[in-house]
């Protein structure tokens, strides 16, 4: 990345807004079973905290030095306090929306020996009133950005999903969604849609072939008035489906430690491409490295633009 790019990355605007989570982490040791019951006793040595979700995707939007601002919920507790803090100190401009019916989204996770032995999850639906309280600010912020990106995993804080493409749309934005669910109705009018392949058949069901494939993912794409989709497909590398047809780029070939937050980082990473108004292939190539270095690195984490050079 050449240094006119970071100065067109510094320029760039862009809101996140979705489903903010505290990824926590336990680690520590065991050396035996629990009288009480079949399971390891766990002596937690370290406990680390990381964005997750909309926050993950935040977090790496500011990593490649673009203006970043969230619009998410959070609750009125610890954790949405942290979260707000290491926002901040991530760089991002929050607009969190408290409310105090609701926890805050946690994914604690406890790991002995380079082994994950249990996943805990805390979470409920936003409140009404928080929902239209962030509907409420997205219509102030939507206005200051060149890019939204909607991330959606699914827990609530896009219920109004359709309407903010609307408004997004009405002012020529370009919006990025990572979808969920069985059901991309909602996701109409978006400029592009992000699924990975589990995420994908979902939608569309099975293909055997890259030309089975090529069908069902441009009748898709034309059935949801998208200007592109692009498929994540691990190993496979990228296909973005568009009115020329497809193109590809394979995967970055290195040892892969972990993929959780890798789509975090790729559309973060496109996003900021197309802030800076580079063309899609040419976002979809960088978007394409930086999921490949972030695959190297334990946990959800981010690329910086030096590393992308």
């Amino acid at each position: 990345m050449e240094k006119a790019n970071r100065e067109q990355f510094s320029q760039a605007r862009l809101l996140v807004v979705g489903d903010v989570m505290l990824d926590r982490y336990w680690f520590g040791d065991t050396h035996r079973i629990s009288p009480e019951a079949p399971v390891p006793v766990v002596q937690v040595a370290k406990v680390e905290e990381r964005l997750g979700g909309a926050a993950n995707v935040a977090r790496n939007v500011a990593a490649l030095g673009a203006q970043t601002t969230i619009l998410g919920v959070v609750g009125d507790d610890d954790s949405g306090q942290r979260v707000e803090q290491l926002l901040q100190s991530s760089g991002v401009q929050s607009h969190l929306e408290i409310d105090s019916k609701v926890p805050t989204t946690v994914k604690l996770r406890v790991i002995a020996r380079q082994q994950q032995l249990i996943r805990l999850d805390f979470e409920e639906i936003p409140s009404e009133a928080a929902l239209a309280h962030k509907l409420e600010r997205y219509e102030k912020l939507v206005g200051d950005s060149d890019v939204v990106i909607l991330s959606d995993y699914g827990k609530g804080a896009l219920g109004q999903v359709a309407l903010m493409i609307q408004q997004a749309s009405a002012q020529n934005k370009i919006i990025l969604v990572d979808p969920k669910g069985d059901d991309y109705a909602k996701y109409r009018g978006a400029t592009v849609l992000t699924p990975n392949r589990s995420e994908l058949r979902q939608v569309v069901g099975n293909w055997s072939t890259e030309e089975e494939l090529t069908h069902k993912a441009q009748e898709l794409r034309r059935s949801l008035d998208l200007k592109a989709l692009l498929l994540t497909r691990s190993e496979e590398g990228m296909s973005l489906f568009t009115d020329a047809g497809v193109s590809h780029v394979k995967a970055q070939a290195r040892e892969v430690f972990d993929v959780s937050g890798a789509g975090d980082t790729v559309i973060a990473t496109l996003a900021v491409a197309l802030a800076a108004q580079w063309p899609l292939e040419k976002a979809m190539a960088l978007a394409n490295r930086a999921g490949g270095i972030v695959v190297g690195k334990l946990g959800t984490a981010t690329v910086s633009s030096e590393e992308l050079q």
